[in-house]
């Protein structure tokens, strides 16, 4: 940079390498500060009561944020038991209503055949009458077609009996 600076025209040069002394003297002090940090000329004390202080902020804050963390795990996993229960929960009402439909759907299917049943013997009921009020018909014809010839054959043995003994 240095040499960059002198080759400028004039009037920028002398502002430029003016500027480049004043960088060079702070870069100086700050290095020979940091010579004078690094080599521990630092008061022990003093450093390690720095530290310290820092390390019990640090210490402070880590604590809080670990208890923190811890509470935050803990809701957490209740949180995850709360939801493995309600799907277990879940779980049993789901397999105890798929039971419950199959006990209707086998009931229902006793019924259909009960009903299904009910009408066959109610067509044979029906037909059981019909043959019964016929039987009944023929046996009362039957019986009068009985009492008329009972009749004729009284009245011929009357007749008979009639001209007979006359």
């Amino acid at each position: 940079m240095d040499l960059e600076a002198r080759s400028l025209q004039p009037n920028v040069k002398a502002v430029l390498l003016a500027k480049l002394r004043e960088y060079k003297s702070d870069l100086n002090n700050l290095k020979s500060e940091v010579k004078r940090i690094a080599s521990g000329n630092l008061n022990p004390a003093a450093r390690d009561q720095l530290l310290e202080s820092g390390m019990a902020d640090a210490l402070m804050a880590s604590a809080d944020q670990r208890s923190r963390l811890m509470m935050t795990t803990d809701r957490l996993n209740q949180s995850g038991d709360r939801i493995k229960e309600s799907r277990r929960t879940m779980l049993e009402t789901e397999e105890l209503g798929v039971s419950i439909l199959q006990d209707l759907h086998q009931q229902r299917e006793s019924l259909l055949h009960a009903h299904n049943t009910l009408h066959g013997v109610d067509d044979n009921i029906g037909k059981s009458k019909k043959v019964l009020s016929a039987m009944t018909r023929r046996m009362n014809r039957n019986k009068w077609i009985i009492g008329a010839i009972i009749a004729v054959l009284l009245v011929a043995i009357v007749l008979i009996l009639y001209f007979k003994l006359k």
